[in-house]
């Protein structure tokens, strides 16, 4: 828990207990007299300044927990069959493009088939008989294992204290520097191959810990011991040529010329519409979309933990417009007003108002017989209350990031009304009312995660301004509303199950956590990923987890096993590791199950900025020049814009395959390499499978 952080919330929270429990001693001292009252008051101050912090404890613990993650990953590109396995879900069905992916969840290219992901501006690229699970997506950790098979990663930018982590049955891979990545790993021989085109990185594992640099390709063998082999870069294969392609791609986007490259999913508005100027909101894109389209009705709704109810478009660049910004009716035609094109826009999963104003909470009545869910999008001037748990401070930057129109002190305002006040009546949107904007559907349809634009009810501006509220209980989801019944089961999938896969890690995984809640039907008594049983029969068993070969190492939980370092050897720390000490603190890399997770991170901020400061001003150039070196986090608890982006901070580039030939010198890990082992098999070099 940051310092200053917790500083800021126990004197705030502290002097306002304080000041309650004066008030009620300086009534009671009063008629005791002045004196008494006086001297009562200094001896009594220290002792309600602390019972005040003992008080503000728990508050302060509950609201670093209660913010959800800044971003998510997003499948954005699919060739061949692509399978996705939800957190807590048995079943593999096939890839929806527009669903978010978050901790927990499993990706999965088949034979012959390639899929690109994005976590804000870094692609991950999948390539044929490859499986990865997200171990950690928050806001500043990307944990991702690789179960088999190869991926190129294009790091664009790496934040002073962000972690990126690839884990593989014998090694933990940590990325220190913006560059592109090639690891592929082959499970059943314990090797790993690292190519690094760009950047720098390095290996954890059998105890010990290397630095590698770029230009060189590495073979990583064994469990208990790893030994290596660092061999020149191979030239490009298809996989790496269509990896540059799609970098390409991205580079020649004009949409990021408008939005910044940490939208995820900007690159596809170039295509399905034009960018235009509008007099109150700047350079805005208009979709080509037939006649009576309106945004959020082209798609479903599905819960997803930890937001809740989240819009799944179906249209092919319907992510960032509906995750991001806000949409404005301009000349008759809708139109998306992206939000300041700044570092690290927080996503949401619907940027939409509820008629009623209870959120995600109850069902309306619009008589006639009719009732349903109605909602609305969210125009330039309006301000977004999530309906899920958050911070004044979430709430500051989910709408700052998002929007160009509203100020901090609007924020403010609209969640002390609805949040604390629980009064929407002084909350106005801007199309509440209008029934071009409203849409209305059965409270089936929208539970069950059916097609909106099938279930539709037509209502008029009439029946909306007159609806009220149904007594049909609360909105809670059920077994069918985590996928849309179009996600079909699908037969592509991993032989071995990515959870039963072995893995060592360098961070703790976020989803070994046992205090980390599962998703839970509201409905039903069952856990999410326990299937229907018949009464009376006994519970359906859990595959057991493998173990590893290393004898020092501990059994695989949850598909996890950090490694321990034989008797005797002691492991090298890595300087990312000195500079974070979540991994530090857990003695020999061993997962603390009971270790609770670290509190979200917020945006970047700017100490020298003040708070109603327009967020168009950029970096200072000593962040410029520094934006590699490792730094302590020092989250600050006042407020601060966001920080503009520009494409001098992302490895914005031509494509490496296309640069001519350069020599470079060989280059070995800063750490000489171990002995090799002769007592097993996996002392050997070893070549790994590539796709």
């Amino acid at each position: 828990m940051p310092t200053m952080r917790v500083i800021g919330w126990f004197t705030w929270l502290a002097a306002r207990n304080g000041v309650r429990q004066l008030v009620v001693l300086s009534k009671v001292q009063f008629h005791k007299g002045v004196s008494s009252m006086n001297n009562a008051f200094w001896r009594t101050v220290p002792f309600l300044l602390l019972l005040g912090v003992a008080a503000a404890l728990p508050k302060i613990v509950a609201a670093q927990d209660e913010d959800p993650p800044s971003r998510v990953a997003r499948l954005n590109y699919m060739q061949g069959s692509i399978s996705y396995q939800v957190s807590g879900d048995q079943d593999w069905v096939q890839a929806d493009p527009n669903r978010p992916l978050t901790t927990g969840d499993n990706l999965w290219a088949d034979k012959d088939s390639r899929g690109e992901v994005h976590i804000g501006s870094t692609a991950i690229r999948l390539s044929s008989e490859t499986g990865i699970s997200f171990l950690t997506l928050d806001d500043r950790t990307a944990q991702i294992q690789l179960a088999q098979g190869t991926i190129e990663v294009h790091l664009r930018d790496l934040t002073p204290g962000d972690d990126y982590e690839i884990d593989t049955p014998n090694l933990a891979f940590t990325l220190t520097r913006s560059g592109e990545y090639l690891v592929s790993t082959d499970p059943d021989n314990n090797t790993t191959t690292i190519a690094l085109r760009e950047g720098e990185g390095q290996v954890t594992g059998g105890g010990d810990s290397w630095d590698l640099q770029a230009g060189q390709q590495y073979i990583l063998t064994g469990s208990d011991q790893l030994t290596y082999d660092a061999q020149p870069l191979p030239a490009f294969d298809d996989f790496e040529a269509w990896c540059q392609d799609r970098d390409q791609r991205e580079n020649d986007s004009l949409s990021a010329q408008y939005v910044s490259r940490d939208v995820e999913g900007y690159s596809d508005l170039d295509g399905y519409g034009q960018w235009e100027s509008d007099p109150d909101y700047g350079e805005v894109w208009m979709p080509t979309v037939s006649v009576g389209w309106a945004p959020y009705r082209m798609g479903h709704w599905v819960y997803i933990a930890p937001w809740g109810w989240t819009w799944i478009d179906d249209e092919p660049w319907g992510f960032a417009p509906f995750h991001y910004g806000r949409w404005a009716f301009v000349r008759s035609r809708w139109a998306w007003v992206p939000g300041p094109r700044v570092v690290r826009p927080v996503y949401a999963p619907a940027l939409v108002g509820f008629v009623g104003g209870s959120g995600f909470g109850v069902s309306l009545a619009f008589g006639g017989g009719m009732a349903g869910v109605a909602w609305f999008p969210l125009g330039p001037r309006d301000v977004y209350v999530p309906g899920y748990r958050c911070s004044p401070r979430y709430v500051q930057n989910v709408n700052i990031t998002n929007t160009r129109v509203v100020n901090v002190t609007e924020v403010n305002t609209a969640y002390n009304n609805v949040v604390v006040n629980r009064d929407v009546t002084r909350v106005n949107y801007t199309y509440a009312r209008n029934d071009r904007a409203v849409t209305v559907v059965r409270r089936d349809t929208f539970v069950n995660a059916r097609p909106v634009s099938q279930g539709m009810m037509h209502v008029n501006a009439q029946q909306i301004q007159q609806a009220r509220l149904d007594n049909s209980g609360p909105i809670a989801p059920t077994r069918s509303s985590y996928r849309s019944p179009s996600a079909h089961v699908s037969t592509f999938r991993p032989a071995v199950p990515i959870s039963q896969r072995a893995v060592v890690v360098r961070l703790t995984p976020a989803v070994s956590n046992p205090n980390r809640p599962g998703a839970v039907y509201t409905n039903d008594s069952r856990q999410f990923n326990q299937p229907t049983a018949p009464r009376g029969a006994a519970p359906r068993p859990q595959p057991a987890p493998t173990t590893n070969t290393n004898r020092d190492q501990q059994p695989s939980r949850d598909g996890f096993h950090p490694f321990e370092p034989p008797a005797g050897r002691n492991r090298t720390q890595a300087p990312a590791q000195q500079q974070n000490q979540r991994s530090a603190d857990i003695p020999n890399n061993r997962v603390n199950q009971n270790q609770p997770q670290n509190e979200n991170k917020n945006l970047r901020q700017n100490q020298n900025q003040n708070e109603n400061q327009n967020p168009g001003n950029t970096r200072s150039q000593n962040q410029n020049e520094n934006r590699n070196q490792p730094q302590q986090r020092q989250p600050q608890f006042r407020y601060a814009p966001p920080v503009r982006a520009n494409d001098k901070m992302y490895d914005v580039h031509p494509p490496l395959n296309q640069r001519q030939n350069r020599t470079q010198a060989p280059a070995r890990p800063q750490k000489s390499a171990p002995a090799p082992k002769q007592s097993n098999g996996h002392g050997g070099k070893s070549e790994s499978q590539h796709h």
